[in-house]
């Protein structure tokens, strides 16, 4: 994703709703999106979950019940969600979060497409004593 620009529509407001697992954020644009927690998690921009390049991605699972214990505000710019299951790493930008809410369909045939690839379950849990796999290539 691209940095943030004077064009990057900024968040007017942030709703969490703990029952519903959704992050409500209306946008200066008018633009509103209700986002999922397991979406956000599954898709969290840290380098646990990106990799360290492209195909070093950790394909996310056991995510579906995901809360959000927190969600700390990073400067002007950005929120950082700290989720039930510990993951805390991940600094969603505005222009990240809109792209997650204006492409969130697509995200999610995405997922659910490497779940299917994988021979995974949305509801598994996560492999490995660290909680994630690596791809090829990754080094830790």
């Amino acid at each position: 994703m691209a940095g943030l620009t004077q064009d990057t529509p900024t968040p007017t407001d942030i709703t969490v709703h703990q029952q519903s697992k959704l992050l409500e954020i209306a946008f200066s644009d008018g633009k509103a999106f209700k986002l999922p927690f397991e979406l956000m998690r599954v898709y969290s921009p840290s380098a646990e979950v990106q990799g360290h390049g492209p195909g070093q991605e950790t394909l996310q699972t056991g995510k579906r019940d995901v809360g959000l214990q927190e969600l700390e505000p990073i400067g002007n710019y950005a929120i950082k969600p700290v989720f039930t299951d510990g993951h805390e790493s991940g600094i969603f930008s505005w222009d990240y979060l809109y792209f997650l809410g204006s492409q969130q369909d697509d995200l999610w045939k995405r997922y659910l497409a490497k779940l299917e690839e994988a021979g995974a379950d949305r509801d598994a849990p996560m492999l490995g004593g660290g909680g994630h796999v690596h791809g090829a290539g990754c080094s830790h």
